[in-house]
């Protein structure tokens, strides 16, 4: 699962990020590997297992920290179609906070829905913490979400939604009375190997799911090491005898020497930085 990150990240599609809070990455992951991610989360959801399990209303369920609970998800840690325009959004000096699956079952017609009506439409922005300890007007872009769908991809599947240039907005999202999504926003057309990406700051929520099968999705999150993930920790991942120093980056490499001594800050990042370094003279785009 040795990653490669051979060429620095599009410009072109740097500035559509800015732009636009979103971004779609076509083909960032094979069929056969989307074949074998989908396996690997029904086994998981079949499971009985109670560590990491996320259910919530109108019958969701899920894992935080699905890249410690099967090998499968290993190779979407350091995605070299996904990774270096995370990078050069953010910076070098980056983690994974958190690997998230999430199943999420059709609405039956004749079912009562508790989410995604006007008294709870469900819109948000990530990280809501930190939005309140900072304000709205002065948080920043802080973390990237890399969300690969698993399950057919149709207009009533129910993926994100998102509302463009919401990013660059500091005021709150506005849904008209009666509504369930603000003016402008679109379900993004996704193909079935495309990874969305979005930011914290990107007001989105979960659609409809109305298709008659689940929707099945991996939402793969990635913010400054100085950001406290938000999974399980699981340094045994680190030991992994195929992984490479970029992935064990992203899986938590400390600030330390080989000796275990404390060195500077930031030293865990070599990985990255080393590479931004040869394929890159330009600072990273974080805004």
């Amino acid at each position: 699962m040795t990653s490669t990150i051979p060429v620095p990240p599009d410009p072109d599609a740097l500035a559509a990020f800015d732009r636009d809070s979103y971004l779609i990455l076509r083909n960032a992951i094979s069929p056969e590997l989307r074949e074998r991610l989908a396996e690997a989360s029904l086994r998981l959801l079949a499971t009985d297992r109670t560590a990491g399990r996320d259910r919530s209303t109108d019958g969701k369920d899920g894992f935080r920290g699905v890249v410690a609970m099967d090998g499968t998800f290993l190779p979407l840690v350091a995605n070299p179609a996904v990774l270096p325009t995370v990078v050069g959004l953010l910076s070098p000096n980056l983690h994974l906070m958190s690997s998230n699956l999430i199943y999420m079952p059709s609405i039956p017609s004749s079912g009562t829905r508790t989410i995604r009506v006007p008294e709870r439409h469900g819109w948000h922005r990530d990280m809501a913490s930190a939005t309140r300890d900072l304000g709205r007007e002065k948080i920043p872009r802080l973390s990237i979400k890399a969300a690969y769908y698993l399950s057919d991809i149709t207009p009533d599947a129910g993926i994100t939604m998102v509302l463009p240039g919401s990013g660059n907005d500091t005021g709150p999202v506005t849904v008209p009375q009666g509504a369930i999504d603000p003016p402008g926003a679109i379900i993004p057309d996704l193909g079935p190997c495309d990874v969305l990406l979005f930011e914290n700051r990107t007001w989105h929520a979960g659609g409809l799911n109305t298709s008659g099968h689940p929707r099945l999705a991996v939402m793969m999150q990635y913010g400054y090491r100085w950001l406290a993930g938000l999974d399980d920790p699981a340094p045994h991942l680190r030991e992994h005898p195929d992984l490479d120093d970029i992935e064990r980056q992203l899986l938590g490499t400390p600030d330390r020497n080989p000796d275990g001594s404390v060195t500077h800050e930031g030293a865990g990042a070599w990985a990255l930085q080393q590479w931004w370094e040869r394929v890159n003279s330009n600072p990273p785009h974080s805004s």
